[in-house]
């Protein structure tokens, strides 16, 4: 079987993995001229419920990801408000070695290529076309999974942002985000709060050099670095805007959190640079990710996909999605775990894709966020193992727990130990 990934975030580098160890033929495009997307300014893994989440995936046989980005961590078991034994990888290393283990497994990767064409014929997608570099590409497959994210390009974060912030995803550079769901006609959704649409990318890089060297060696030393905003500059509204509404908690709008990911991760989506110098320690401060991010970020969350529990996008007879393409879900564990399933269940669709239950948190999860989002009211909502109501949702029904050999209990009762590993 011939299989074609469309974006290389966390979510299509898992799916690809996935599929290439069922036996299938895999390429995987990417526009621009590195994978991961957003995970290369990311770097948090494990806080809260992701923990459970990766061991499940370890358990089930997909869990290659999950360990990879074990050996580039700087720091592990940290915690920082709201958030309890998290690790953070460095996100200067981690891409190169991702691109690496997806050659190992023999996938093909075509960097700078970018698809913005599909041929569909009575409801299955054929082939689709772009360019990679500046020559012309088409793409042939049996079955598609696109995970090409739900942010940008830079028209849609002008129209519902503050302009292009000149983020990580680079549109200007590589051309900017093309849905292969919307392409073959798929009507998408888009989230939705009172006044506003989409949700602003929830953090900011600053470069480590520019703090002072107090707050430098904090970072380094402890892996997080909390400095209080005086009141006078304060400002509020920012925490409403955010897609990580676990980070929305009043911690975060009474200090400048930063996190060692290589860079220092600011958990806020925006802050003005002015203000920002007039905290001690930050006089110097300058922004890595977005540039202009004292004024704004990248908008998500406007081209999801409706699709069924295997991750099948409805509408469509061989196209499967990941990520935030699959819904309303913030983060790089989440990105793993659906990819994983995206790319098993592509493996196996002319046989027999799998719904993972209910009783693991990963089968909830995909379950209850397209429960969420058949309800047109519920797309105001973000959904992440971390935090806000997923994570409360985890505790309530006795998912969220960090003992390793429950949780292989629960995969194992569920008769899906190692169900990704090759068949």
């Amino acid at each position: 079987m011939d299989i074609v990934v469309i974006g290389g975030g966390w979510a299509g580098c898992a799916a690809a993995l996935a599929a290439k160890k069922q036996g299938a033929r895999v390429t995987l495009a990417e526009r621009t001229d590195m994978l991961l997307g957003t995970g290369l300014v990311g770097g948090i893994m494990r806080n809260n419920g992701r923990f459970t989440a990766a061991e499940e995936l370890i358990a089930m046989g997909g869990g290659e990801l999950l360990s990879l980005t074990d050996r580039h961590l700087l720091h592990k078991n940290i915690n920082f408000p709201g958030h309890n034994h998290a690790c953070l990888y460095n996100v200067g290393t981690i891409e190169p070695a991702v691109r690496q283990l997806l050659l190992d497994q023999g996938v093909t990767v075509l960097m700078n290529t970018r698809m913005t064409e599909v041929t569909v014929k009575n409801g299955w997608i054929e082939a689709v076309e772009g360019k990679s570099g500046h020559e012309p590409v088409e793409l042939k497959g049996d079955v598609f999974i696109d995970t090409t994210g739900t942010a940008g390009p830079p028209a849609l974060c002008t129209k519902y942002g503050k302009g292009c912030a000149m983020c990580i995803l680079r549109c200007h550079s590589f051309g900017g985000r093309v849905s292969i769901a919307g392409k073959a006609g798929v009507r998408e959704m888009t989230g939705q709060k009172p006044g506003q649409t989409g949700a602003m990318s929830g953090s900011c890089k600053l470069h480590k050099g520019s703090l002072s060297p107090e707050i430098r060696h904090r970072l380094e030393e402890d892996g997080v670095a909390v400095i209080p905003v005086p009141k006078s500059l304060r400002t509020s509204g920012k925490l409403s805007m955010k897609a990580c509404q676990q980070y929305a908690i009043d911690e975060f709008e009474e200090n400048v959190i930063l996190l060692d990911t290589g860079h220092a991760k600011l958990m806020s989506p925006f802050f003005p640079l002015e203000l920002l110098r007039k905290i001690p320690g930050l006089e110097n401060a300058r922004y890595e990710d977005p540039y202009a991010g004292g004024k704004g970020n990248s908008v998500r969350f406007l081209a999801m996909s409706p699709r069924d529990n295997r991750l099948k996008v409805e509408g469509v007879k061989n196209l499967f999605c990941a990520g935030e393409k699959a819904g309303l879900l913030v983060g790089h564990t989440e990105a793993v775990c659906t990819g994983t399933l995206a790319g098993f269940n592509a493996a196996l669709s002319s046989g027999a894709p799998i719904v993972l239950p209910e009783t693991t948190v990963i089968g909830d999860t995909v379950s209850h966020v397209r429960e969420q989002m058949t309800d047109r009211q519920r797309l105001d909502l973000k959904f992440t193992f971390s935090g806000s109501v997923l994570f409360a949702r985890m505790k309530e029904k006795g998912l969220y727990t960090t003992d390793v050999d429950i949780i292989r209990k629960r995969v194992s009762d569920a008769g899906l130990t190692n169900v990704f590993l090759n068949r």
